[in-house]
């Protein structure tokens, strides 16, 4: 599965053209881009800041849900993890048609590279702890997250049934499994919606081990089932770091059981990347919900 191509393009000039008209005291600062992925262009603005700017109409939503909401999950988690929460906010000008937004560098290795170990867990079970609360009826409304699973089951079903997806068979039974249990009848709770390896950060302890540096990316950012956030611990801990988590984590047996079919359907798409990283990184999670 190819990243889609960009719908608009963001370059250098057009972000320094954007910053100078909107946010003058920012402009002079150097800009390097730093990520070009499946929704948004990410530039580093000097050593301190970002600009993450939608590259094709369909993140231009996310782009505006992260402007309204994710400063008060900022501070909610603030005292676990740091998140890219906007400080400055961009509209429509100069050609480009959609929002975007400044928002603070927060430095750190993606989780794709290497599982995450006892002190990630540890880390990790606190920020879902915090972020899951009871979110306001306008909380955004995502289709494909933090939704019942049987509701997902002919895109998962038939993904597994027509692609390339090793051991398929029994990711299917997996997901069939977790797709039969009762879906959460519990309040509509905040989550990240999207807490692959790719938008966790690790950072270095003062011993030398892995530590949780950040999480980003929360244009999935939504109201429902927390389950789809707890997927984290198949795809970005290893066995004995996910033993940790789950022991800190208030969830009952059907909760997991329907995270680890999250895990399918996260994993089960990656694999589908044409992005070797991806691939490596859906293997690796396949076997941890398979064999861990």
């Amino acid at each position: 599965m190819a990243t889609p191509a960009a719908e608009v393009d963001v370059d250098l000039p057009l972000v320094r053209a954007l910053l100078r008209d909107q946010h003058p005291d920012l402009a002079d600062l150097p800009l390097e881009i730093a990520a070009n992925g499946w929704d948004n262009v990410i530039v580093r603005l000097g050593d301190l800041l970002a600009v993450r700017l939608p590259r094709r109409a369909a993140a231009a939503a996310l782009i505006e849900h992260e402007q309204r909401w994710l400063p008060e999950i900022a501070r909610r988690v603030a005292p676990i993890v740091p998140v890219p929460d906007p400080v400055r906010t961009g509209r429509p000008a100069l050609g480009f048609p959609w929002s975007w937004s400044v928002v603070r560098w927060l430095p750190g290795t993606p989780a794709a590279e290497r599982t995450g170990g006892v002190r990630v867990a540890e880390a990790l079970a606190a920020f879902v702890e915090l972020l899951h609360v009871p979110a306001p009826e306008d909380a955004p409304v995502n289709p494909v997250r933090a939704v019942p699973l049987a509701t997902r089951s002919d895109a998962v079903l038939t993904r597994l049934a027509t692609e390339d997806v090793p051991r398929a068979g029994e990711l299917a039974a997996v997901w069939r499994a977790a797709a039969a249990l009762p879906a959460y009848a519990g309040p509509p709770v905040w989550v990240h919606g999207d807490l692959h390896p790719f938008n966790v950060l690790f950072g270095t302890a003062p011993d030398g081990g892995l530590r949780l540096a950040a999480v980003v990316d929360f244009g999935d950012v939504t109201a429902g089932d927390p389950s789809v956030d707890l997927a984290t611990a198949w795809l970005t801990l290893d066995r004995e770091a996910r033993r940790t988590f789950r022991a800190c984590v208030t969830a009952d047996d059907d909760a997991w059981e329907r995270a680890r079919g999250w895990a399918v359907s996260i994993a089960s798409a990656l694999h589908l990347s044409d992005d070797r990283t991806f691939r490596l990184v859906a293997g690796r999670a396949i076997g941890e919900v398979l064999d861990g």
